[in-house]
């Protein structure tokens, strides 16, 4: 049984996922973290996901591996279909690995595996190889490069084909991490420069992690869609390597539910070894995108620190996504974003406080940029709950952010006044001063309980 994991010369990507109409996601999850531990990069996807899904994730990550569980008896269908999606795409070259526990049975497995399927786990397979043999085979059987699969097109890209935007982008990320891939430099770099379309918009969206930068992102798009049916968006979605192992957990696409459409392309990058928010072939990326006349551009940064500001380097306009979590009033003097961000977003703000940190942001704005002549509330600071369907916060945030690009980049694009900008009361299932109710009354269940004990111990001490 092996002990160590297996070392690729090419950098791996994975999909990961659990398979539609399947809420069993225990097993998946323990194996993207092994295969993160081993220093690949995991996009997962998390639960229930269509065959459709995970193919076209697949495709716009150009990834190596697909891995997917399946506890819900329809594997056979389920697994047969991801393969032939992948081989009508082009995109035969990935492979399928995926396990099921007890409910696939050896002669499904080798159903599947006859069919095109790389591996399907058994348990037997767990107790003879182990959950790191597993994993090794799988980064073994995936260990080569996407970019020698087939030759690229500048005109597939031009066309928004995603599988070529893809393998562009990763030819990017391995001529800035490998020494020995400088494919893109050499060949592509100067006629993508030349023809990038300069007037395309970028958006930079950063903030603290956990802020709900992934649900904002996904609440604009859905509202871009909705106003310009006609128009395609790019977006480039940033998350943090491990240092130590290389791995990455690029997770940003399970709070995305407006990205599967086929004006939408999504593309998550791991920093690697850029030491900040941003990957070092971020500005490449987006110069691919523009290549590829996407009409809008949305760039979204990894967590980041007071003293961050590398998105502004890369957008037209920053955003800047906090909560009401951060502390003292005074620690908003700290924030290098409050002094370069276009538009200053408080998300979450169904949470306590936040009406008190939507004026602190906003007079600390205010101060910053010496706006001291106008009011509080004209100020760019929008108090925004993204995952509240039809926000009046995020659907005023959304006007304003889009009026400024049109302004910026001098677009001819029509806004849809007709949406609802001010809420008419805060609408809550549970007041905030109540979300412990539960504990309440278990607290006041448990010391009654104790207080019984008590008086039953008090009587038999008295009569003994």
């Amino acid at each position: 049984m092996e002990t160590e994991f297996y070392r690729p010369i090419h950098k791996i990507r994975f999909v990961t996922a659990s398979s539609l109409f399947d809420g069993h996601d225990a097993s998946i999850n323990i194996f993207r973290r092994l295969l993160q531990a081993a220093g690949t990069e995991v996009i997962h996807l998390g639960h229930n996901r269509s065959a459709e899904e995970v193919v076209n994730a697949a495709i716009d990550e150009d990834v190596q591996g697909i891995a997917l569980s399946s506890y819900q008896g329809g594997h056979m269908e389920y697994f047969k279909y991801v393969y032939d999606l992948l081989q009508e795409k082009g995109a035969g070259h990935i492979r399928i690995f995926g396990g099921g526990g007890g409910v696939i049975v050896q002669e499904e497995i080798q159903e599947l595996e006859r069919y095109g399927i790389a591996k399907i786990f058994s348990p037997e397979d767990g107790r003879r190889l182990g959950l790191i043999g597993m994993v090794n085979h799988m980064l073994k059987e995936t260990d080569f490069s996407t970019s020698q699969i087939s030759a690229i097109e500048l005109e597939d890209l031009q066309q928004q084909r995603h599988l070529a935007i893809a393998r562009m982008i990763t030819l990017v990320e391995n001529s800035y991490s490998q020494e020995n891939q400088k494919t893109y430099e050499l060949r592509w770099k100067k006629e993508i420069k030349r023809l990038a379309n300069r007037n395309v918009p970028v958006i930079g969206i950063t903030g603290t992690g956990g802020a709900g930068k992934s649900s904002l992102t996904d609440e604009l798009v859905r509202r871009f869609l909705q106003d310009f049916p006609d128009k395609s968006i790019a977006i480039l979605s940033v998350d943090p390597s491990k240092q130590k192992t290389g791995g990455a957990l690029l997770g940003d696409r399970i709070r995305m539910n407006s990205i599967h459409h086929p004006q939408v392309y999504v593309r998550s990058l791991a920093t690697r070894g850029s030491r900040t928010e941003i990957s070092l072939a971020l500005k490449d990326a987006i110069e691919i995108l523009k290549t590829a006349n996407f009409d809008l551009i949305f760039v979204e940064t990894s967590g980041i620190g007071q003293g961050n500001t590398e998105v502004t380097s890369i957008s037209d306009l920053s955003v800047y996504v906090m909560s009401s979590d951060y502390g003292a009033p005074s620690q908003l003097e700290k924030i290098d974003m409050l002094d370069f961000a276009d538009l200053i977003v408080i998300n979450k703000f169904d949470r306590k406080g936040s009406e008190d940190a939507l004026r602190d942001v906003r007079k600390q704005y205010q101060r910053n940029h010496q706006l001291f002549d106008r009011a509080l509330e004209d100020l760019p600071v929008y108090g925004t709950i993204a995952n509240r369907f039809n926000h009046a916060g995020v659907n005023r945030f959304y006007q304003d952010l889009i009026a400024k690009v049109i302004e910026k980049n001098q677009l001819d694009w029509k806004l849809d006044s007709k949406v609802r900008l001010h809420e008419s009361k805060n609408q809550q299932i549970i007041p905030p001063q109540r979300e412990s109710y539960l504990y309440e009354i278990v607290n006041t269940v448990r010391q009654y309980q104790q207080f019984t004990i008590q008086q039953v111990d008090w009587l038999d001490n008295s009569i003994n």
